[in-house]
């Protein structure tokens, strides 16, 4: 049985959410926003590290992005976000009504935006068992955590690299898997877990372990605004908004609709975007060249370079997508030493102009 469309929700009871600095005003800061628009596109980029100085609009560009994203479609009261009809976003327990040809009732909700706090446990992120309840009345008992509530969204963890290594490789990997799985005791429990993994953090108080950094798909870089008339600008900016939101809002509605169907429309279009055999021969030759470790450097880089064709309305990958995408993809996975710092991308950049036959000393955009 096809799944009913929930009638339309009335508005008298609909909650006014917190106004949300636009993604379309934030001034600067290219890289991280072209970071976080190619992992919304194609998620299985595999989530972007952003490190950078204190009070660089990390957490605000974060969460404008996931305001500015389309709502999504969900089976009604569903805790794990479940998608009407794909598997592979649908708990078991949702498909399992689907199979059954029981009614789902579809309802359209904002694409979820988790914040882990660094104090969580792995409870907390992963979600529990009631071994008691389970033992005594027969039924898999599971209070869901943090991850089925980040199933479809973005999970940002903020300071990720003084966040304990168990728990960003439970991140790590349910973001690469996308599912969640959890056992106690002879129990186990799984869920759809879905999400673009943002995770951001200041480079003096320390980095990641190489091998945990590595499972990010890219690494962006961003610095304190040293231009006078651009800090100005954004001092103005979140004046004006701090004092009068709504109508802040209302000045950057045209561009967030702008963007917003152009994010619509690139991942409809992705699946149909080529990248030349050439091409890929060229990227591997790159991450062989810098002793990448593994295949993540080249798979990343061409999924990032396919969602960036999208973005600008292509089918084909061309020479300057990889050019744009390349250092994002790869400069965190030279570092072999712990205590080496991470490249910011000359070495990268150098390399790809030597191979692609192309001038090495162009700016990222």
């Amino acid at each position: 049985m096809p799944p009913t469309v929930a009638p339309d929700r009335p508005t008298a009871v609909k909650t006014k959410k917190r106004p949300v600095f636009p993604f379309t005003a934030i001034v600067g800061q290219e890289e991280m926003k072209l970071a976080l628009i190619l992992n919304t596109i194609d998620p299985k980029v595999g989530g972007v590290m952003i490190m950078g100085d204190r009070g660089t609009g990390k957490s605000t560009t974060i969460r404008a992005l996931a305001d500015l994203l389309p709502e999504i479609e969900v089976i009604a009261d569903d805790p794990f976000n479940s998608h009407p009809s794909q598997r592979e976003l649908m708990s078991d327990e949702a498909w399992g009504r689907v199979e059954a040809g029981k009614e789902v009732t579809v309802a359209h909700k904002q694409v979820p935006m988790v914040d882990l706090p660094l104090g969580a446990t792995e409870d907390r992120v992963c979600g529990t068992i009631d071994i008691e309840k389970a033992l005594s009345e027969g039924v898999k008992a599971f209070e869901p955590g943090l991850l089925a509530k980040a199933n479809r969204g973005i999970l940002y963890v903020d300071e990720v690299n003084l966040l304990d290594d168990h728990l960003v490789d439970v991140l790590l990997d349910s973001a690469a898997s996308g599912w969640n799985t959890v056992e106690r005791e002879g129990i186990s429990i799984r869920h759809p877990a879905s999400f673009v993994l943002v995770g951001s953090g200041n480079p003096e108080e320390g980095e990641l372990r190489p091998q945990l950094l590595d499972r990010f798909g890219m690494h962006a870089e961003i610095h304190t605004v040293r231009q006078p008339d651009l800090r100005v600008q954004i001092v103005e900016q979140r004046t004006q908004f701090d004092a009068a939101p709504e109508e802040f809002l209302l000045e950057y509605e045209i561009q967030q609709q702008e963007i917003r169907k152009t994010l619509e429309e690139a991942r409809k279009l992705l699946p149909r975007v080529t990248i030349d055999r050439e091409l890929r021969l060229k990227i591997s030759e790159v991450c062989s060249e810098l002793d990448v470790d593994g295949l993540r450097g080249d798979i990343v880089t061409n999924r990032a370079a396919k969602a960036l064709a999208a973005w600008e309305g292509r089918t084909e990958v061309e020479v300057d997508d990889i050019r744009r995408v390349i250092v994002l993809c790869l400069r965190h996975r030279l570092r072999k030493d712990p205590l080496e710092s991470i490249d910011s991308g000359y070495k990268v950049r150098k390399v790809f102009g030597e191979i692609f036959k192309v001038s090495s000393d162009v700016d990222d955009d």
